[in-house]
């Protein structure tokens, strides 16, 4: 079982910056592949980026060149940096993780945060 925790979330401007966490619980974080997600208001929950246990990564074509993940194992962390924030990135983040596949879809993870808001007003 893994519990994870983000945090990080708030108000922001247009063209301002934030940097999510998700601290995870559990002995092998590192070899588990997570994934951001975020949900706007009336909307299905969508997929942000991830990051295998090695290393690799993808996003969204949405978020592309504006955010980055990254991973400390030793931490037992997963980061989110936005930069470059638009409106249309306002929605409840949410961090997940998995042991056993990856990839784009809420269907492929296990394991899931609470969620974070992050408003970014124009």
């Amino acid at each position: 079982q893994v519990q994870l925790v983000e945090s990080g979330g708030g108000l922001v401007q247009t063209g301002g910056s934030l940097r999510l966490s998700c601290a995870a619980s559990g002995r092998t974080f590192s070899s588990y592949a997570m994934g951001w997600f975020r949900q706007a208001p009336g909307k299905e929950r969508e997929f942000v980026a991830y990051i295998r246990s090695g290393g690799s990564n993808r996003y969204a074509d949405s978020v592309k060149g504006r955010f980055t993940i990254s991973r400390d194992n030793a931490k037992n962390t997963v980061y989110l940096q936005m930069t470059s924030l638009k409106p249309d990135d306002t929605a409840v983040y949410y961090c997940a993780a998995n042991d056993r596949t990856f990839g784009v879809t809420a269907q492929d993870y296990a394991y899931w945060g609470q969620g974070t808001q992050v408003t970014v007003s124009s």
